[in-house]
């Protein structure tokens, strides 16, 4: 589950890690009370105006401004609500704007030059083991400095069952060129942010820039942050913080379906029963010149209802030209998935404008192949999973 980088920061910052702060605004009215208010608090008097979406590079796409007065900070606020903002991680379309981050200003003077670095935590699934990774090119897309400069990205692997050790916070401070009282406060800041990113069950806790201020105080400037959605039951709280608005609308309605569902860019619809046997259809259909426009996992109770459901939200996606239903009966019996197609199909009537192959293989198969060809609907019934591919490829011709 993404967050908004304000979201990520209250979480950041309830562990311990310093953060530029800043407060939320949907209108332009609220955007200059949050500058007042942030101005009483921190004596900032400039303010930084956030896009909150979930997207990197926003401003790119000219959703991160400066404003150096109230006036500025409600005519630049004004100009972001509302906007659709395009960047690197978005469609062309683009992302509709909510709300903005005022946030304060913290490239103030001072007696040193600021620095900004990259830090993100997150699992190397390679070794099992947590890792951080960092560079001195802050601020830049971390991709072009792996592309260009590699020397220039550390690694430090630690171990769960270990946590990470004093010496480890150490060298990443030595190696981000840090010494004095801003090695100190760097320490501090990796042990907080890896505290934050364990106790909140995160999958990924991205920094880009961490700032070493002019007054050596080292703080997250910007936040992106996923938490691991198998994990939320350990943080009600956290739940809350959802926002609907920026998923996939499909996703979201089969989410509350109870499906397992992830939209894809292809043109074969996939209704599948298993992660697994919904993967290798998948890779058959790419293999057959198709290519997937879902991961439709229905789980072991397809009956009509379900089965009516999955049509439906496959159908949603303009670019389906055909749709592949594959199910092994093991539990589930097939000659009642066979009757949940058919009952779908009469329900919905007109709404159902592409081919529809499917393959039900295992217990009652036989009966369940009948159950269709009796229907006299036009659905394509096959046995074979190869079979059931080169009619996919049939049908897409």
């Amino acid at each position: 589950m993404n967050l908004h980088e304000y979201q990520g920061k209250q979480i950041l910052n309830s562990f311990g890690v310093n953060i530029q702060r800043g407060i939320v605004a949907t209108t332009p009215e609220e955007a200059v009370e949050a500058a007042k208010k942030l101005t009483k608090e921190t004596g900032t008097g400039w303010w930084v105006i956030k896009a909150q979406v979930h997207a990197g590079g926003r401003g790119k796409g000219g959703g991160v401004k400066l404003a150096k007065s109230l006036e500025e900070v409600q005519e630049i606020s004004n100009s972001i609500l509302g906007m659709m903002l395009v960047t690197p991680q978005t469609s062309a379309e683009g992302k509709k704007v909510h709300q903005v981050l005022i946030a304060e200003d913290v490239y103030y003077p001072g007696e040193s030059e600021t620095s900004e670095f990259y830090m993100s935590v997150l699992l190397n699934r390679a070794t099992g083991k947590n890792m951080i990774m960092y560079s001195t090119e802050g601020g830049m897309d971390i991709e072009a400095v792996a592309e260009k400069t590699p020397h220039l990205i550390f690694h430090e692997e630690i171990d769960p069952e270990l946590g990470l050790l004093g010496f480890q916070a150490r060298k990443i401070a030595f190696n981000l060129g840090l010494s004095g009282k801003a090695f100190k406060e760097m320490t501090k800041f990796v042990s907080a942010l890896y505290t934050a990113y364990v106790k909140s069950d995160s999958a990924l806790f991205e920094i880009n820039p961490v700032l070493k201020t002019s007054d050596d105080k080292i703080i997250a400037v910007d936040a992106k942050v996923s938490l691991d959605d198998n994990s939320l039951f350990r943080h009600k709280d956290y739940v809350e913080l959802r926002d609907f608005r920026e998923e996939n609308a499909i996703e979201v309605e089969a989410n509350a379906a109870g499906l397992n569902y992830v939209d894809l860019d292809g043109n074969v619809g996939c209704m599948v029963n298993g992660a697994g046997l919904a993967m290798a259809t998948m890779d058959l259909i790419k293999q057959n010149g198709g290519e997937p426009a879902n991961f439709l996992d229905v789980g072991g109770t397809a009956d009509a209802e379900r089965v009516e459901t999955g049509f439906r939200i496959i159908l949603k996606d303009p670019n389906v030209k055909a749709i592949l239903v594959n199910i092994f009966g093991g539990i589930v019996r097939c000659d009642r998935v066979a009757q949940g197609i058919v009952d779908a199909y009469r329900n919905m009537g007109d709404a159902i404008k592409v081919p529809i192959i499917v393959r039900l293989q295992g217990t009652n198969a036989k009966e369940a192949k009948e159950l269709i060809v009796k229907s006299g609907l036009d659905v394509i019934s096959v046995t074979e999973f190869e079979e059931a591919a080169e009619k996919v490829r049939e049908v897409l011709a």
